[in-house]
Parts: C-alpha cells; sequence; structure tokens
C-alpha cells in the first residue's frame, strides 16, 4: 500500500490524434489490477467532448484541463496534480496508487515531461515544489494508429516526437491494416528503447505500460534531449494563450445544438464533412441527441476521412445533454462546415449556437 505522503508515479499517455489513448485509458480505469488510478484528460479546444467517452466510476479521481497542454504544461499539469494531492490530503478521495495523464493528440511531449522530472522546468512557487515532491514522472506510454501513420509521421514533428519520448508504444488499429507492414520494426530506428505492443495481439499486458520506476531518456534517440534543452530555453509561442489553436495552421472549432436533433440530418452532416478529402480535417469527436431516442446518445468520431461506426450509449455519461462536436484540422473552411450544419439542422427545433 502506497502512504499518502511517498511519491505517486504518473505515467503520460500520448499519441497523436484518433490513435485510440481514450480507449486505452478506458482500459486501464477498467482493470482491475489498476485500481487506485487517477485520471487527468487534456483536451484541445474549449468544448470538451473526451470527458464523456471516459468511463469512470464514483471510485475514481477525474479531471479535465482544456486548451493546448503542450503550450501551458508547467501550468496546467502542475496545477491538476496539486490539486489532486490536496484531495487527498484532505481526504476526500480515495489511496491513489498512479496517475494516468491523457493527453491531446496534438501535444508535443517535451514541454510536459519537462514539467515532470527533476532540473526540467523550474518551480514557479509552493505549488510546484509540492507536486515535485509528490509526484514523479514513472513513463510515457505513445499509442500509434497504423491506419494514419504514414500521414502523421509525414506531415507532423508532434508525431515523431510523442514515439521518440516513449518508453512504450501501442500499435493500435493493426485489427483493421492487411498486417503487410512491420511497423514495429520501422518505428524502432526512431526510438530503439521503447517496447511495441499490439493492442489487438496475444498476450497484450496493460499493467505491464505502467511502470514504478522513474522516467529515462537513456537509449532513446540522441534528438530527445536536445528537444529537452531547447523546451527549457526557449519561449512559449504566442498561440499558447487561444485555447483553440495549436500552431499557425492547427486549430479546433465546436458546433453545439440543444435541442434533439433528426438522426438522418446528422449521418447527412459527419459524411459530408469526412468524405470531402479538401476538409483539411484531421480528427472528429461528436455526441448527439437524437429525436428517434433523446436519452441514448450518438457518439461519432472521425480520424481524417475515415468516419468510424456510429454507436449509441445507453444512457448519457453527464449531466450535460446538449448535441456537440468539436472539429479539429488543418485550413479547415469553417465557415462552410458551419453553414453546412445550419442547413441540416432545421431553425424550427431550436437554435444552433455557435463556439469558438
Amino acid at each position: 500500500m502506497r502512504g499518502l505522503y511517498d511519491p505517486v508515479p504518473v505515467t503520460l499517455l500520448t499519441g497523436f490524434l484518433g490513435s485510440g489513448k481514450t480507449t486505452l485509458l478506458n482500459d486501464v480505469l477498467a482493470d482491475p489490477r489498476m485500481v487506485g488510478t487517477a485520471a487527468i484528460v487534456n483536451e484541445f479546444g474549449t468544448v470538451a467532448i473526451d470527458h464523456s467517452l471516459v468511463r469512470t466510476g464514483s471510485e475514481a479521481y477525474f479531471q479535465t484541463t482544456t486548451g493546448c497542454i503542450c503550450c501551458t504544461a508547467t501550468s496546467d499539469i502542475r496545477i491538476s496534480l496539486y490539486e489532486l494531492h490536496e484531495a487527498r490530503m484532505r481526504g476526500e478521495v480515495p489511496p491513489v496508487s498512479r496517475v494516468a495523464i491523457e493527453t491531446t493528440g496534438l501535444a508535443d511531449p517535451a514541454p510536459i515531461i519537462n514539467s515532470l522530472i527533476p532540473g526540467g522546468a523550474p518551480a514557479m512557487g509552493l505549488r510546484d515544489h509540492v507536486v515535485a515532491r509528490h509526484f514523479r514522472l514513472a513513463g510515457v506510454v505513445t499509442a500509434f494508429d497504423v491506419l494514419n501513420g504514414r500521414a502523421t509521421l509525414d506531415g507532423f514533428l508532434e508525431g515523431w516526437k510523442q514515439l521518440a519520448f516513449a518508453d512504450h508504444v501501442v500499435v493500435t488499429k493493426a485489427d483493421l491494416a492487411d498486417g503487410s507492414h512491420d511497423w514495429a520494426a520501422e518505428l524502432k530506428a526512431l526510438n530503439p528503447a521503447a517496447r511495441f505492443h499490439d493492442r489487438h495481439g496475444a498476450g497484450f499486458d496493460l499493467h505491464a505500460l505502467f511502470g514504478e520506476g522513474a522516467y529515462s531518456i537513456s537509449g532513446k534517440a540522441e534528438d530527445v534531449s536536445g528537444w529537452l534543452a531547447m523546451e527549457r530555453i526557449g519561449q512559449h509561442p504566442d498561440h499558447a494563450r487561444d485555447l483553440n489553436r495549436h500552431g499557425d495552421e492547427i486549430e479546433a472549432f465546436s458546433l453545439t445544438h440543444d435541442v434533439p436533433l433528426q438522426p438522418q440530418s446528422v449521418e447527412t452532416f459527419l459524411h459530408i464533412v469526412t468524405s470531402n478529402i479538401d476538409s483539411g480535417l484531421l480528427r472528429l469527436k461528436g455526441l448527439f441527441a437524437l429525436a428517434d431516442d433523446p436519452e441514448r446518445p450518438l457518439i461519432a468520431h472521425a480520424v481524417q476521412n475515415r468516419l468510424y461506426p456510429l454507436q449509441r450509449l445507453e444512457t448519457w455519461p453527464d449531466g450535460d445533454r446538449r448535441s456537440r462536436v468539436v472539429l479539429i484540422g488543418q485550413d479547415m473552411p469553417e465557415k462552410p462546415i458551419r453553414d453546412l450544419f445550419e442547413v441540416l439542422v432545421p431553425s424550427s427545433v431550436g437554435k444552433t449556437r455557435r463556439s469558438a
């Protein structure tokens, strides 16, 4: 049993947009061996959806942050951990054995890791010293989507860095691929120190991803130490103040609606947006109230131009029963997408809210 003052191991769960991080986190929280796991989830954009898709029981500590966490890591991560520590000290949460932090798919791991390791980002006050004493980074787990892996590596430095910093790489969606490509062999050149796991392979051990030691960059690619050093001396970019923007091109926007929608209208909207190869869409996550059964919301997921099978939940995950969809993309034509949503949602059933 971990003592109240013993440092709690923290595992960073990262991976590019749509790689399956939330599914892994749900598996962690459902595994009897992982009792005592506290979860912190970062979402990109001002309207949160991921938190509604994480299945937590009343016994679990769960918290969300919004915004571009790689630009606000030293504040958001440390604040979240400090609040967890204070809740433990007040006896408001059950004993915590470990912390799992799920990052947004756009997160650069370097500033997050720097905020959690000795000699990283400097402490800004008593709060940060408390976090450094009571938590330690134990490891980095990266989910890698084999269906979109090539596009991720070709187009986004964040995807490379998420892999390079990993202790464990979990290969996802291999069950949907043809299986002819050995991703583990290719990725070992980027991170020779990582252990590779097939999420759908025989013998996959979720528990093995969460160690008790301290994170180390030993054996990882030379770029890793350089990225950490550059992050320590660099300045966060101006876009850190915009919760819906990551860099100069990638941004998020959301659409919400207060009244249940017609199923066919929602399906039409989703198919048009995801089938347009010029839309710039990287990730879509939606939770919709439908007129045919408002108590069973529809969940929608898309990664680039792939819309995954739509699913109905048996009940709403929280008290927010609005329809809401978040789109993350690169140079997306926002106005046409908003206009499409307006057209497909009849004005007679309510007014669509526009969220930044």
